[in-house]
């Protein structure tokens, strides 16, 4: 971890912080049986406002029944396979967005089927997206059957590993149906998940209906499962970073146990995606700085407890693909990438609060995330990188360009963009005078050209279409 922004004592007084609000504060759980689970244990509650109270050692044990690592699997490669408490930093796409940006007018729009699948084939082919977080919600589709087709475009459109929200227990049973079908068999599904769940909780200090009853469905099946909360500064938590760092562990850890008093061992992943909000107003901010500097002080704070981490980095709160946009998408991934956050989601695609996806801002986050792994890295210190014997050799007034170390080094040493112009004025002006907006649309535009690849096998496809029929047939069907 290069960036740490808490110190031992400062992790250690929040830690002691919100053992005090479970005991003294409490939190409310309107979910039945999440109610009733949580009363069977060491705790006190107000049936009236259905407040329950636990002491800290019943936290921790909770806590610690939850795998200090978990593995996020793809399909096929290895090097898909995303091992989480591994101290690798992995990036994935987010949302879930209700509308794209439309490149030629710089108008939004709502997102569609269409969308969605055009997105997931970009980020199938940019290496520095690990992970196909489904980002934008199909608007044309009524909801009973969006869950069902937002996990259906994953998989037939990556072999990434899929996480989605979702949106109906229906639809949860349905795509762990359709994943268990895909993978052979239920017992097949649970040693090499290829897909993941996420269930938001409510700040502050609330377990609701819906998504616990959601969280418990999920956990009972032993899928994996993010279960990430949003307090925001001035809104739902203090206005204080160190007041809102109290309240998004007491929520996220809320969630945690809920998932380990349902099913023990359910591989859960503690989730933030605390920000500011607008002093002017106290609306939500996605591209705040303080927001990276939470993000990565949950870092500290998960690894003190020793859980997987779904951190939150990259969105920009512009409504264009300007100067802000790439500003505030690049400080907070490289704060959040630099604390080692196990997984950063929203880290590309993502603007004007969340609410807008912008394809072409996927390809150029995909180059500041390559640059935030290069940074990652460090620089490595050793006899041959400090290259002595091959400074003596040139000595005074020589040069390195010829150098075999030169030559070995190279590529390990310096990030290449694919994306970024470094041509002199002259070249660049020759080849167009192209910012770097309208060289993300070429790539983009160039991607979506190509023949679609299916990643399922056209006979495993229209099996799972027959049985699911409120899946889009047409987008797969009419395919090239």
């Amino acid at each position: 971890r290069q960036y740490q922004p808490l110190s031992p004592q400062d992790i250690k007084k929040i830690h002691e912080t919100t053992m005090m609000v479970f005991e003294d504060v409490g939190f409310e759980v309107q979910e039945p049986d999440a109610y009733d689970m949580f009363k069977r244990m060491d705790s006190i509650v107000d049936s009236e406002r259905r407040v329950v109270r636990l002491k800290e050692r019943t936290v921790t044990e909770l806590i610690a029944s939850a795998p200090s690592k978990i593995t996020l699997f793809g399909r096929g490669d290895p090097e898909l396979d995303l091992k989480l408490g591994s101290e690798e930093v992995y990036f994935g796409t987010g949302g879930t967005a209700l509308n794209v940006l439309d490149y030629r007018d710089g108008k939004r729009r709502l997102a569609n089927m269409q969308d969605l699948t055009d997105i997931i084939r970009i980020a199938d082919r940019l290496e520095n997206i690990h992970l196909m977080l489904l980002p934008t919600y199909p608007n044309e589709l009524p909801i009973e059957s969006v869950d069902i087709n937002r996990f259906f475009a994953g998989l037939m459109n990556t072999s990434k590993h899929i996480m989605g929200g979702v949106y109906t227990k229906h639809g949860i049973h349905e795509v762990i149906s359709m994943a268990q079908h895909i993978a052979g068999s239920e017992e097949a599904l649970k040693e090499r998940p290829f897909i993941s769940m996420i269930t938001c909780g409510i700040s502050p200090l609330r377990l609701d209906s819906k998504y616990g009853s959601f969280m418990m469905e999920i956990a009972r099946e032993g899928i994996p499962l993010a279960v990430p909360a949003e307090p925001l500064c001035g809104a739902t938590s203090p206005i204080t970073l160190a007041g809102n760092l109290v309240v998004q562990n007491a929520d996220a850890l809320i969630n945690v146990m809920l998932t380990q008093l349902v099913n023990p061992g359910t591989p859960v992943i503690y989730g933030c995606v605390s920000s500011s909000t607008d002093l002017r107003d106290l609306n939500y901010l996605g591209g705040p700085v303080e927001s990276g500097l939470i993000n990565a002080a949950v870092a500290q704070l998960t690894e003190y407890y020793g859980l997987p981490y779904y951190a939150t980095a990259g969105i920009s709160d512009s409504k264009s693909l300007d100067a802000q946009c790439g500003y505030e998408s690049a400080i907070t991934n490289l704060l959040v990438t630099l604390s080692g956050a196990d997984f950063i989601h929203d880290a590309a695609g993502l603007m004007e609060f969340a609410l807008t996806v912008s394809k072409e801002k996927l390809v150029i986050d995909n180059e500041v995330l390559g640059m935030a792994k290069r940074a990652l890295k460090g620089i490595e210190i050793n006899e041959d990188t400090l290259a002595f014997d091959l400074i003596r050799k040139v000595g005074p007034g020589g040069n390195f360009i010829a150098a075999r170390h030169t030559r070995k080094y190279m590529h390990k040493e310096h990030y290449t963009p694919q994306l970024s112009d470094r041509e002199r004025r002259e070249r660049w002006e020759d080849d167009g005078s192209k910012m770097t907006s309208d060289r993300a649309h070429e790539v983009v535009e160039q991607i979506l050209s190509e023949p679609i690849r299916f990643y399922l096998p056209r006979s495993k496809a229209a099996t799972i279409m027959d049985m699911f029929p409120t899946i889009e047939r047409g987008y797969y069907i009419n395919a090239n």
